[in-house]
């Protein structure tokens, strides 16, 4: 796609933010088909996450579909298409299209809860332990399940399942499979307490690495534990069991916490502490907390900061990556908004290969109709 037509499109999205947004289209009853997408810029100094930095602009353009049914049903679910159009200023190499395909569904009877979810992906962005603009897909399927067995106690059980295709030498195909069970008991009317119990089996090619076997043993809770702090968490011990190695041990640990500081203002946080196997084969022990922070200045204005901190034991080393972003969202309506947003990222490693820094500044507008 030439930079004309980029043009083009952009001052499109601008006028439609002055026009009157389309409706939707229903069909039948309780189910609507919206028109979704996003125009945006954006401008990065490090687009491989590389010490020797290349900086670059792209503009993204993302049209979509979401098809949602079982409005005010039990049964409830959407299907959400979306083709990601990434087109680089100085490296137009790298331009990309990029589709993912997303099904959810949940039904819930107040006694039974069930989850599914399905999806397609073909990215390519940088993550802490992928750099370079790696090519991928990602294909996953979880299916959750939860029933009451009495007035004061329940039970849940699910399968996650994921599979990632690489198209780039170095890296391997990979297939997770994981097996949570949990049992809640009714500590007071707003609070569960859990005792769970979680398998999972990591497949990679023999060539990269090792196949390992997670059992995490955990107790938790989860509920509302104060009128202004709700979430769960679990905490235990993950046995980390390999094909060919020895055993290993580690702390093992998932909250996720929210906090309403004020009727606009709510601050979330998250720890978690796991085993993980890196793309290219290597072991990890990984350690994360994060918090963010949004508020609502007016009706139309929304803030919002975030800050985390990833560390990533490879055994033989230990790198620490951070990243921090703040933004803005200026709602025109119902259907149109504007989002602006810096982020920061940065990776502190004995290797000087594996540091780098990134600073990346964009704006877009976001529809849906």
């Amino acid at each position: 796609m030439n930079t004309k037509l980029i043009s083009l499109v952009l001052t499109s999205v601008a006028l439609s933010v002055v026009a009157k947004a389309a409706p939707f289209l229903a069909i039948g009853d309780g189910a609507e088909l919206f028109a979704t997408g996003s125009v945006g810029i954006r401008a990065d100094d490090n687009i491989f996450l590389s010490p020797n930095a290349t900086s670059d602009v792209i503009f993204d353009i993302t049209p979509g579909a979401q098809l949602t049914f079982g409005k005010d049903a039990q049964l409830k679910g959407a299907l959400t298409l979306v083709d990601d159009f990434s087109n680089y200023s100085s490296n137009s190499k790298l331009n990309t299209d990029l589709f993912s395909g997303d099904f959810a569904a949940d039904y819930s009877d107040g006694k039974l809860k069930l989850d599914f979810s399905t999806g397609f992906h073909e990215l390519n962005q940088n993550t802490a332990d992928i750099h370079g603009l790696t090519r991928r897909d990602v294909s996953s399927a979880t299916a959750k399940g939860e029933t009451e067995v009495s007035q004061i106690t329940s039970v849940s059980a699910g399968l996650l399942y994921t599979h990632t295709h690489y198209k780039r030498t170095g890296y391997g195909d990979s297939d997770d499979y994981t097996v949570p069970l949990n049992f809640y008991y009714k500590w007071t009317p707003k609070v569960d307490l859990s005792a769970g119990y979680q398998y999972r089996y990591y497949q990679i090619p023999r060539a990269l690495g090792l196949d390992s076997t997670d059992n995490y043993f955990n107790v938790g809770a989860r509920g509302e534990f104060t009128p202004k702090l709700n979430g769960q968490f679990t905490v235990g011990l993950t046995q980390r069991q390999f094909s060919h190695a020895p055993d290993e041990t580690m702390l093992g640990l998932d909250a996720h916490l929210t906090y309403a500081y004020s009727e606009k203002t709510s601050v979330q946080f998250g720890a978690s502490s796991a085993p993980d196997t890196a793309p290219q084969g290597q072991q990890e022990k990984n350690t994360s907390l994060n918090v963010a922070v949004t508020t609502d200045i007016s009706d139309q204005w929304k803030v919002n900061a975030s800050v985390s901190w990833r560390a990533i034991d490879y055994l033989t080393r230990t790198d620490h990556f951070v990243e921090g972003s703040v933004g803005a969202t200026y709602i025109i309506n119902t259907y149109v908004n504007l989002v602006g947003a810096y982020t920061y990222r940065n990776n502190m490693s004995v290797l000087s290969g594996s540091e780098f820094t990134e600073n990346v500044f964009s704006i877009a507008a976001n529809l849906r109709y």
